[in-house]
């Protein structure tokens, strides 16, 4: 998903710094060419950290010569744009064409859309996957930083941006796309989201990128993991904190109330618990503690789990409630939730190890040998935990699922770097590649339905004449 900058790669030596000055070996250039150096070194030193990297290649050239003011401008503007990493655009396009795959086929084959609880399918890749492009994306953005203190204001401003817009797109603000109201009780505001959970992993990751990183210089891949390896131990500790806080939490019992009427009081419905290391829909430390901290009014008020069989006569869409359904089947639960979202933070953790394998291994042999080992590994680890019982979860985004989905990440993406960067089968993906170079865009307008809701703002006599209802949308 397009929620950073623009990616570029280039051949940069990774263990020098910026140009810093303009070494001069004439001693009788004139004054007006000292000038220019300072000003050149004033520029290399203050560039923004998304542009370090290109401003750094700009003016290593120079650094051995002081040409006159207007050359170097002619110099600087006659460099070769940075190649541009198509791989991840096409990855990203192809994830937002697999999400309004599911968002749109999902209700009519209901084996593509989420998993009712344990399992995986096609629905449930899409977020691991714009996480792990996070992370990628960003151990290549913050390659080269010549301000920490300036990335890191960036970087919280852009979290900040990214999580508002949640909020307006998924917090409630507008009601669907057969209604024309829109509008938001704060009160029942849903507070997580999937952007806002996007926002969360790209700030803790563009911070751990841009202060754990050691000074090494690498030539394999265990001098890549000492360079990294506060990183790693960053990865671990919330993994383990996830993991004691999921199986070591008591679940007390608790209660919800659902709405019967605008006349009628609502129905309360009390849930049996009193347990620890729970997994279930209905007995989870992931539920628990988004209940104590959101609060189950700001929770989404239609879960996953309400098209387990154990809750629906369509099982495994959505349908009536059978005769004998348990208490909590129509709980709000939220499968972005505050616990679940400390191993989305892993997920672009792991992208980050994907990215820095492009910045320190030049040969494409070492890289897909490197993604090759590290995504098998995972995608083993997850199966072997799945198989002794700690089940792959989209909803408690579960270690297991972490482990998997991440692992699945790294074949695709370099099965399309092998294909589009090093082969330069570019043109059948050039719909994919522009796809992920706007998926943020497309994401907004088509995945929140801020596109169908303008498209039914405009009708002629009555709402219920409009462009979306003569197409058979929103009826």
């Amino acid at each position: 998903m397009a929620l950073y900058e623009p990616i570029k790669v280039d051949e940069v030596d990774e263990e020098h710094g910026m140009a810093d000055s303009v070494i001069i070996n004439n001693t009788n250039k004139n004054v007006n060419d000292v000038e220019m150096a300072v000003r050149i070194c004033k520029l290399t030193s203050s560039a923004p950290p998304n542009d370090a990297v290109s401003d750094a290649t700009a003016y290593s050239h120079l650094e051995a010569t002081a040409l006159p003011l207007s050359k170097v401008r002619h110099h600087h503007q006659q460099q070769p744009q940075q190649q541009r990493l198509v791989s991840l655009d096409v990855f990203r396009g192809l994830t937002v064409v697999l999400m309004i795959l599911v968002d749109e086929a999902g209700g009519l084959v209901p084996a593509i859309n989420h998993a009712p609880w344990n399992g995986l399918t096609l629905a449930d890749l899409v977020m691991p996957f714009f996480l792990f492009m996070v992370g990628v994306s960003l151990s290549l953005v913050y390659k080269k930083l010549s301000c920490r203190a300036i990335a890191t204001k960036k970087a919280l401003l852009r979290g900040l941006k990214l999580l508002a817009l949640g909020l307006f797109l998924q917090g409630g603000f507008f009601h669907g796309i057969k209604e024309l109201t829109f509008g938001v009780d704060i009160a029942k505001m849903r507070w997580m989201g999937i952007l806002q959970r996007i926002a969360i992993g790209y700030l803790v990751a563009a911070l751990c990128e841009i202060w754990l990183k050691g000074d090494e210089t690498v030539t394999s891949g265990s001098s890549l993991l000492r360079k990294y390896k506060l990183q790693l131990v960053m990865a671990v500790m919330i993994t383990v904190t996830y993991l004691s806080l999921l199986y070591g939490l008591h679940v007390p019992d608790w209660e919800y109330q659902v709405s019967t009427g605008p006349s009628s009081a609502p129905k309360t419905f009390s849930v049996k618990c009193g347990v620890r290391g729970d997994t279930g829909p209905a007995c989870n430390a992931v539920g628990m503690i988004d209940r104590k901290l959101l609060g189950l009014q700001h929770l989404y008020r239609r879960p996953i789990y309400s098209r387990t069989a154990q809750c629906s006569i369509n099982s495994p869409d959505y349908g009536r409630l059978p005769a004998h359904a348990p208490s909590w089947c129509q709980a709000p639960f939220d499968p972005e939730g505050v616990l679940s979202s400390l191993m989305a933070i892993v997920t672009c953790l792991v992208g980050l190890h994907y990215g820095h394998i492009i910045n320190h291994f030049k040969d494409h042999r070492n890289r897909v040998l490197h993604w090759t080992i590290s995504s098998t590994s995972l995608v083993v680890l997850g199966l072997a935990l799945d198989l002794f019982g700690m089940h792959i979860n989209k909803a408690l985004y579960t270690f297991s699922y972490m482990c998997m989905t991440a692992g699945s990440a790294g074949i695709i993406f370099a099965g399309i770097y092998l294909m589009v960067d090093v082969c330069g089968y570019r043109r059948p993906t050039i719909v994919l590649e522009w796809m992920g170079k706007h998926a943020l865009a497309i994401f907004v307008l088509i995945a929140c339905n801020l596109l169908p809701v303008i498209l039914h703002g405009f009708y002629w006599g009555k709402p219920q004449n409009n462009v979306l209802t003569l197409i058979g949308i929103g009826k």
